[in-house]
């Protein structure tokens, strides 16, 4: 347990490196099938999924990245799947239901390892011991 528990930050890094760039691939494909960035709500939603998906993936300002997208597929979730029916499921809204809460995952956790926020923290660190 000592084992994984050592490598908590790397593995964290490596689950928002994924989900950031899972959530930038639904972003460059709105944008590719056409999605006016003025349209509502695919506009909205691909400039989040693209900007906020890009700045989750490299770790920059991962906490508010997180909460604005968080709350984009909240929206997603309760606006556009769940009128259809109750349950996710039955709605095909899994998908938003499971980024929104991974997302609010990571406004709590923060970027990890890897990551720029990690660098900057480390470096604001270096500058006050100097």
């Amino acid at each position: 347990m000592q084992f994984l528990e050592q490598r908590r930050d790397q593995a964290l890094a490596l689950f928002r490196i994924v989900v950031g760039l899972l959530f930038v691939m639904h972003g460059v494909q709105k944008v590719m099938k056409g999605t006016p960035l003025l349209s509502w709500p695919g506009g909205p939603a691909s400039l989040i999924e693209l900007v906020g998906g890009t700045l989750i993936l490299i770790g920059l300002w991962t906490r508010w990245a997180a909460l604005i997208s968080s709350g984009a597929m909240a929206y997603a979730y309760f606006v556009v799947h769940q009128p259809k029916a109750l349950l996710p499921i039955a709605n095909g809204g899994e998908l938003a239901a499971v980024y929104s809460w991974t997302f609010l995952l990571l406004v709590f956790t923060g970027a990890g390892a890897w990551s720029i926020d990690q660098l900057r923290k480390s470096s604001k660190k270096s500058l006050t011991n100097v």
